[in-house]
C-alpha cells in the first residue's frame, strides 16, 4: 500500500474519497467480526437493536439472567464508543496525525487478544456475559464511533439497518415520477453517488461476513489475526508520523 494513500485513509486531513475507501474497508472488517464472531460466541455483537429487544422480551418472560447478559453487551458497546471518542478528542487537541489511527490500533490490539486468547477469555464471565462477547461489542462500538466522527455521521460500518434504509430512500427518489412540475416545486432527484457508496458499504459488509464466517469455521479464533494486521497496516503511517515528530522534538532538546 503506497504511503501517501495509507496516510490519506487514516490521517488527520480528510477527503470524501478517503472516507469512502476507509468506510469500505471497515465495513468488510465489521462484517467479518460480526458474522464470524457469531460462530465463536453465538451472538451478533454489533446488533444493539436486537440485543435491547431481546432484553425487553426476557424481562417479560422472567429470564432475568439473560437480561443482565444483554446489558453487559450494550454497556460494552457503549464503552467502546466512548473510548474511541476520548482518544480522538485527546489526539485532536494535541494536533496529532494519528487522531483516527489510534482507535484502529487499539481495535487491532483487541482483535489480536481475541485471536490468541479467545478460548481462555470465553471461560471468563464479565457482566453476566462471557468476556469474548464484551470484547467484540467493545470493538464494534469503538469502530462505529470512529467512522461516525471521521465522516460526520455520513458513513456507518458496523450495522446494516441504517444503510439499507438509506438505500431504500435513494431508490424511492430514483424511481419517483416527477409528473407535476412548477417553478415552486423542486424535482425529486436521487443522489446516485450516495446510492453507489451505500450499496458498496452493504456489499463489503456482506463479503466480510462470508469471509469471516468461513475463517471462524476453519480456523477458529485465530481468524481475527489477519483482520488485526489489516488495521495495523491502515493505521501505521499516521502513527509513525507522530513518532517521528516526537523524536525530532526530543533531539532538539
Amino acid at each position: 500500500m503506497p504511503i501517501r494513500y495509507a496516510r490519506s485513509l487514516t490521517g488527520r486531513t480528510r477527503s470524501a474519497a478517503a472516507n469512502r475507501h476507509l468506510g469500505f474497508t471497515l465495513a468488510f472488517v465489521a462484517g467479518a467480526i460480526n458474522a464470524g464472531g457469531f460462530l465463536a460466541v453465538q451472538q451478533y455483537t454489533s446488533h444493539m437493536t436486537g440485543i435491547v429487544s431481546a432484553m425487553a422480551d426476557n424481562i417479560a418472560l422472567g429470564a432475568y439472567e439473560l437480561v443482565w447478559g444483554g446489558l453487559g453487551a450494550v454497556l460494552s458497546f457503549l464503552l467502546g464508543a466512548a473510548c474511541s471518542t476520548v482518544m480522538i478528542n485527546y489526539s485532536r487537541r494535541r494536533h496529532l496525525h494519528s487522531e483516527y489511527a489510534l482507535p484502529l490500533l487499539l481495535e487491532a490490539l483487541l482483535l489480536l487478544c481475541f485471536g490468541f486468547l479467545g478460548t481462555a477469555l470465553a471461560q471468563i464471565t464479565g457482566l453476566f456475559v462471557p468476556l469474548t462477547v464484551m470484547l467484540l461489542c467493545f470493538i464494534m462500538g469503538l469502530q462505529n464511533a470512529l467512522i461516525t466522527k471521521l465522516s460526520n455521521a455520513e458513513i456507518r460500518t458496523t450495522h446494516i439497518t441504517g444503510i439499507i434504509t438509506d438505500i431504500g430512500i435513494e431508490l424511492g427518489k430514483l424511481f419517483y415520477w416527477n409528473r407535476t412540475r412548477g417553478p415552486d416545486m423542486a424535482r425529486v432527484m436521487a443522489d446516485r453517488q450516495r446510492l453507489r457508496v451505500l450499496s458498496l458499504l452493504a456489499l463489503y459488509f456482506f463479503l466480510g461476513g462470508v469471509i469471516g464466517a468461513l475463517g471462524f469455521s476453519y480456523l477458529g479464533y485465530i481468524a481475527t489475526v489477519p483482520l488485526a494486521l489489516l488495521l495495523v497496516l491502515l493505521a501505521s503511517v499516521p502513527a509513525l508520523d507522530d513518532l517521528l515528530l516526537l523524536a525530532r522534538r526530543a533531539l532538539r532538546r
